[in-house]
């Protein structure tokens, strides 16, 4: 693909650029041979779809061996790439698709009832390919590749991904960058500069990515990844046994995760978390939510001082960085500021906070050039009133006097109750450090007097166990951790949270429950 099919497919065509783990050792793996031609073939259907420099397509495919294959036809041909959730309903994957203005639509199989449901919802649609069937109104994504030559397009150039939010405080965002300036596409990406200097990344990497393609950080990655010529191993879905195997048998090198994943892999049995040969594994890097401290420092005890962790969003107006040693010494910091992006915190007023103070986390970085698509006013308001170039994802925290970012929690999820600011992702550190609880979210409730209360919603390790044995242990358990005004008041218990594959908890649908 550009530099990738002059060097990495040409040179090393049987390296393998994807592994799909399985279970049982049934993994199935992509070569850089196979990458260069499946994407410039699908380069080539676009092209004679008609699909001319920034047009959009949409890909709608579960965690698949040719996944990057889809992707890189439209960052080799100037397009613009929407990576679709795959858990989403035929009504919520149809607003992306129409959103992003998609011309194509390239699903699987295994999806063909969630495809079904598109076709009246997506009339702009106008081709749609599936993957491993074919299914009414879809015509063969292999047919299809195979009925055009080999080979790059005479004109490749670079295309970019755009990406929607999680959508966990209201409509998923399409993030749009500007395409790059005509020319040759390829080369190693911006993350893969910034990743080979930070993290070690080589073309002799292995790099295990255990969350789906579609977010953001799994995607982007995995590309860089590939832009180096370094070896993706990918899951099907999560497990943390399973995670644990593929470290040993592919010899992972550098890896990413998601702070529910720390925990999950945590209360695994100690014999089967101490099996596993993971001696090849050299960086581990965690983002997307918060880590509770507890749960850094068992991870940290467990795999050495691996630990890396950066804070930023899809959007890209700023990010920050911390690794071990230096989180050791600034517990539950995000880290500083990625030069050259400057953190400002602010009040209510807009002003600036003194060093301690919480308010707003602002980025203060010329290089951000994002707009949420479509959407001048969400852009807009990401802006600081005084200070256009200062933008902010909505996160509340503050700046210790080394510069140490502590996120405290979405200004969205703050609750306040008798005119006091409660944060609740300090409440649900607590109650995930108890052995008993797998998950927890925290929110705000109606309450006449004070105007909200604090409500805790808890997914207990063991179901059976869930009840008021477990509430009267948990709120003891609280007692001695937390304040008076931050203890919940009430405990309501689910056998599963609505926790988004990015690690994202999706509060606004617990909320609005008891709202």
């Amino acid at each position: 693909m550009g530099e990738l099919a002059g060097s990495f497919a040409d040179a090393r065509p049987d390296r393998a650029a994807v592994v799909v783990g399985r279970p049982g050792g049934r993994d199935r793996v992509v070569t850089y041979g196979e990458l260069d031609d499946g994407s410039a073939r699908l380069a080539r259907v676009l092209a004679d779809l008609g699909l001319r420099r920034g047009d959009h397509y949409a890909v709608l495919v579960e965690n698949h061996p040719r996944y990057h294959e889809l992707v890189w036809a439209g960052l080799r041909s100037g397009l613009y790439v929407t990576a679709v959730n795959s858990h989403l309903t035929a009504e919520e994957a149809a607003y992306i698709v129409n959103d992003c203005g998609a011309r194509a639509l390239v699903t699987s199989a295994a999806l063909a009832e969630v495809a079904a449901g598109l076709l009246d919802r997506t009339p702009e649609v106008g081709s749609r390919l599936m993957l491993d069937g074919t299914a009414p109104g879809h015509d063969s994504y292999e047919e299809a590749l195979a009925s055009v030559p080999g080979g790059p397009l005479a004109d490749e150039q670079r295309g970019m991904v755009m990406l929607y939010s999680s959508g966990t405080t209201g409509r998923p965002k399409g993030i749009e960058f500007p395409l790059p300036e005509p020319g040759p596409p390829f080369g190693e990406w911006e993350i893969a500069a910034h990743s080979r200097a930070r993290y070690g990344w080589s073309d002799e990497m292995v790099y295990l990515s255990p969350a789906p393609l579609y977010h953001s950080a799994p995607l982007r990655t995995t590309v860089g990844v590939q832009t180096l010529g370094g070896t993706v191993v990918v899951m099907d879905r999560f497990d943390p046994a399973a995670a644990l195997s593929l470290i040993e048998r592919w010899q992972v090198t550098h890896s990413s995760w998601v702070p529910t994943m720390f925990v999950r892999m945590l209360k695994l049995p100690e014999g089967e978390r101490s099996r596993h040969d993971l001696s090849s594994h050299r960086s581990a890097v965690h983002a997307a939510a918060p880590c509770p401290v507890a749960v850094k420092e068992r991870m940290i005890e467990w795999w050495g001082p691996i630990i890396e962790e950066y804070y930023a969003g899809t959007e890209n107006i700023g990010s920050t960085a911390i690794n071990s040693e230096e989180w050791l010494a600034h517990k539950g910091s995000v880290g500083r500021a990625t030069p050259p992006a400057v953190i400002r915190i602010c009040g209510e007023d807009g002003g600036e906070q003194a060093i301690g103070e919480t308010g707003t986390v602002y980025f203060e970085d010329p290089r951000a050039q994002m707009a949420y698509h479509g959407d001048r006013a969400r852009t807009e308001a990401m802006a600081h009133p005084d200070h256009p170039t200062w933008r902010t994802l909505g996160d509340v925290g503050h700046l210790d006097e080394d510069g140490y970012l502590y996120l405290t929690d979405r200004r969205a999820f703050t609750i306040v109750s008798g005119g006091v600011n409660i944060y609740p992702q300090e409440i649900e550190d607590v109650l995930l450090a108890h052995p008993e609880v797998l998950d927890a979210a925290v929110f705000g409730v109606p309450n006449a007097e004070m105007g909200e209360e604090v409500k805790a919603v808890i997914q207990p390790l063991v179901w059976r166990r869930a009840g008021d044995a477990l509430t009267e242990r948990l709120r003891a358990w609280c007692e001695t951790r937390l304040a008076g005004f931050k203890r919940p008041r009430t405990y309501d218990y689910v056998e599963q949270l609505p926790r988004l594959d990015n690690g994202k908890l999706y509060k606004r649908e617990l909320r609005d429950r008891y709202w």
